[in-house]
């Protein structure tokens, strides 16, 4: 298998070449078909569980790369990818791919650690890429989960396990941040010229190619965040080391979508603040682009760099004003549909309703009498309701918007833990089951009904920290 590895000919400064530590007895658990497609594989390529786990040698070595970040807002000069190697590209249909296996053996930025994943974290980020990108929120994507017998000592001893994921780069805000902290101001340069030919090129066509680049960078993070919120995912770690700077969702650690509506949801139980709970994720990422504008000032002119932040705000609630109204099946924002957002989340938060499910329900009006069931039939909802019907002018064309933005199916956590706890057992199959089901969220799948039911109780009593 032949990868060209544009990054690693950037040169030492940014990555380091490594060595695959290859997994004992290795075992393609899970093969994402969609993914690999845009790879132009139709079929399971020969021997790929033996070359991605290391026991065939590539032409070109792997390499690690170089980033630092600022890590629940304080600032570590050099972190890197310690448990992760990028294998190259692969370019298919006018598009390239990167490949970067995570938990493939320690690197020259482990800092002490084994360079591992365990199969429970690596399960979850797995079904999360291609759940969100199921959703139609920016993401890397993943292309297989590979089992082993290798022990990993995390608060038990569990398997370890690979996954592979893809996107156009994984280069983060990080990325940048180790230079400009260094006053390496000419690999700043390097490293942003690279991105915007590879990546924005159509910044090249402006007076100001690097305060463009910044602008499209501000833009497409406000989008995803927008996303996030629309659909109740926290990501947990909204470090600055795992912002993408292509706006993508990226490094699944302790994320959860929210159940019962609460605003102050916190998914990881390690952010004992709340720096990263679900209503400030928006405010943590005009934080974290301004900490990218700072490692870009060598390029940019202070004032514009901050004018371009300035405009984060604006494109936030434009894009979440835009996709809550559809939400509702109303495809024009107004001062009627921000009303009837904001009072229909304040009667969630009273009520305790389950947020997605809320939503689905009320995609339909005739399961607006399920919908009124989760708001324990409070006479204010129904009130709410009626409102809600005199501005759906059409219909069957709110209906088919509001379901085409309200999933039927979210990957909770318990579903996650389902098919861990099986894989842990040797079945895979639950994993393939659910990445079936979450890749197309939408679908009514009468055959996975159950997974639309009420969450067991079970479920709350789930908890995740930075190693899930």
């Amino acid at each position: 298998m032949n990868f060209q590895n544009s990054f690693a000919e950037l040169g030492s400064a940014f990555s380091q070449p490594i060595e695959l530590s290859p997994l004992h007895e290795p075992l393609l658990a899970s093969w994402n078909t969609d993914a690999a497609q845009l790879l132009g594989w139709d079929s399971v390529p020969e021997q790929i569980t033996e070359l991605l786990n290391g026991q065939i040698p590539l032409e070109r070595p792997p390499v690690a790369s170089l980033y630092a970040g600022h890590q629940f807002g304080v600032w570590v000069s050099q972190l890197g990818d310690g448990r992760a190697a990028i294998l190259g590209e692969i370019e298919n249909d006018n598009a390239r791919w990167e490949l970067q296996l995570k938990g493939s053996g320690p690197t020259p930025f482990s800092r002490g650690g084994d360079g591992r994943a365990v199969l429970r974290s690596s399960i979850r980020e797995y079904l999360c890429s291609e759940a969100m990108h199921g959703l139609g929120i920016p993401t890397t994507r993943a292309l297989c989960l590979i089992d082993s017998k290798t022990p990993v000592y995390r608060e038990e001893v569990e398997s370890g396990a690979l996954i592979v994921r893809m996107a156009p780069t994984h280069i983060r805000f990080g990325s940048f941040e180790v230079f400009a902290s260094r006053g390496q101001t000419d690999e700043v340069r390097q490293l942003a010229d690279y991105v915007i030919q590879r990546f924005y090129p159509e910044c090249l066509q402006s007076d100001n190619p690097y305060l463009a680049f910044y602008q499209k960078v501000v833009e497409r993070t406000a989008e995803m965040v927008a996303g996030w919120m629309a659909q109740g995912f926290s990501h947990g770690v909204m470090n600055t080391d795992n912002m993408s700077i292509l706006g993508l969702t990226i490094d699944y650690g302790p994320f959860g979508f929210m159940e019962n509506y609460n605003p102050d949801y916190i998914c990881n139980h390690s952010d004992h603040s709340g720096r990263y709970a679900f209503n400030q994720q928006p405010n943590i990422a005009s934080w974290n682009l301004g900490a990218l504008g700072n490692a870009l000032l060598s390029l940019l002119e202070t004032k514009k760099a901050q004018t371009v932040l300035d405009g984060f705000k604006d494109l936030y609630l434009t894009a979440y004003k835009r996709r809550m109204s559809a939400k509702l099946g109303l495809n024009k924002i107004s001062e009627k549909s921000e009303k009837l957002v904001d009072e229909l989340l304040h009667l969630m938060r009273e009520c305790q309703a389950d947020y997605s499910r809320s939503f689905r329900f009320l995609s339909r009006e005739s399961t607006w009498d399920q919908a009124a069931k989760q708001f324990g039939d409070s006479k204010q909802f129904k009130t709410w309701l009626s409102r809600l019907a005199e501005c759906r002018a059409n219909h069957a064309d709110c209906e088919r918007l509001a379901l085409s933005q309200n999933p039927k199916y979210l990957l909770r956590n318990y579903m996650a833990q389902i098919a861990i706890e099986r894989a842990q057992q040797g079945s895979y199959t639950e994993i393939d089951r659910l990445l079936r089901l979450l890749q197309l969220p939408f679908d009514e799948h009468p055959e996975d009904e159950e997974y639309f039911a009420e969450p067991p109780d079970w479920a709350k009593r789930l908890s995740l920290s930075c190693s899930s």
